[in-house]
């Protein structure tokens, strides 16, 4: 049971402060009392939508009503306001990806212990249907032990018409969806990283990339392809996943798919050779319908308590965070990694934070 309300003020009302904007007033103990652009048309869209319009950064720290602040800006700026706000004693919730280095990410940890506030980064997809369906069917073993993962998106709309485009504010897919597919990836597999591969698209001709695919091999043997695209205009799956004893795949976000799973102990009829091309093959015939069954996929409870209700009892010390810094940490030593795996066209090993 939470103690007090919290009040916050969302810093960057664009796409994303509005989106926390209605995200909150849904949720309980906490209540936006205004908000701080440096557009003047988003000042006046936050009028209009109720809130308060801060003139500046500083009125925003110097309020004492002020519980917490939320970072939806550009990603170069997030390090700087951060560090302000948390030595303003505020609490402090960050959107992804948190910083564009590590090292920035391990000065805002510093300084968050320095003055006993939480900072808190907004990885929202380890909520998200697909990704706990699948990591159901990892840690339950549903397809047996899981030895390949691919995990994608994929669009045809190209870079987003902002700042998504500008090296130095962050752009680039890489930052921008491949943060949330490492974060799943690596909050699922409990392993260290054995080595990284990695290439990056610049067909649309941006100074960041507008797609990327990184190959990475986990110490426990599992492998991972994780792709971000912008000009596919045909969609691989979101998930493709193997196992053992089955094989599990969801083709998008309305949660087509399946799991087909061998049926052990079963005596099956060798299969048949069939025509293909030019030739024929019994290594690629489909199993007979008494070697495997096919199923819906599993049914999902949730478990884990969502981001502001977690946050709330973070800073209340009645639980620990579900995003877990080190592990934000983590994922941008990963994207590092991949940067550089792509620019050297080398195999990387001996980087990974993971203990």
């Amino acid at each position: 049971m939470m103690n007090k309300n919290y009040n916050i003020v969302i810093v960057g009302y664009g796409g994303m402060g509005s989106f926390h904007a209605k995200l909150i007033k849904e949720t309980q103990n906490i209540n936006v009392i205004g908000t701080f652009d440096i557009l003047p048309e988003r000042r006046t869209a936050s009028l209009a939508d109720g809130y308060k319009a801060y003139e500046s950064l500083s009125a925003v720290l110097s309020d004492y009503n002020v519980d917490l602040v939320l970072i939806s800006t550009p990603n170069d700026v997030h390090k700087d306001i951060a560090i302000a706000a948390l030595n303003a004693k505020k609490h402090v919730i960050c959107e992804k990806p948190v910083t564009i280095y590590s090292k920035d990410l391990e000065e805002i940890m510093l300084v968050a212990e320095k003055n006993d506030r939480k900072f808190v980064v907004h990885q929202n997809r380890r909520w998200d249907k697909d990704f706990l369906t699948i990591k159901k069917i990892y840690d339950e073993r549903i397809i047996g032990n899981i030895f390949h993962i691919e995990s994608r998106v994929q669009g045809a709309n190209g870079i987003p018409g902002d700042w998504r485009h500008l090296k130095a504010q962050g752009g680039g897919m890489l930052l921008d969806w491949g943060v949330h597919l490492l974060d799943q990836l690596l909050f699922m597999v409990d392993s260290k990283i054995a080595s990284v591969h990695a290439k990056l698209s610049y067909i649309l001709g941006d100074e960041v990339d507008d797609g990327f695919q990184a190959i990475i091999t986990f110490e426990n043997g599992c492998t991972a392809v994780v792709e971000v695209g912008t000009t596919n205009f045909i969609q691989l799956p979101r998930w493709y996943v193997l196992g053992t004893t089955g094989t599990a795949i969801i083709d998008d976000w309305s949660m087509a798919g399946k799991v087909v799973t061998q049926n052990l102990g079963v005596d099956v009829e060798a299969p048949k050779p069939i025509q293909a091309g030019q030739g024929l093959t019994k290594t690629m015939a489909p199993p007979s319908e008494a070697a495997v069954t096919t199923a819906e996929l599993p049914v999902i409870e949730p478990t884990m308590a969502s981001f502001y209700e977690n946050l709330f009892a973070v800073i209340e010390k009645q639980a620990e965070p579900v995003v877990k810094n080190t592990e934000v940490l983590r994922v941008l030593q990963l994207i590092e990694t991949i940067f550089k795996a792509a620019e050297t066209n080398e195999v990387i090993k001996d980087f990974d934070l993971y203990n």
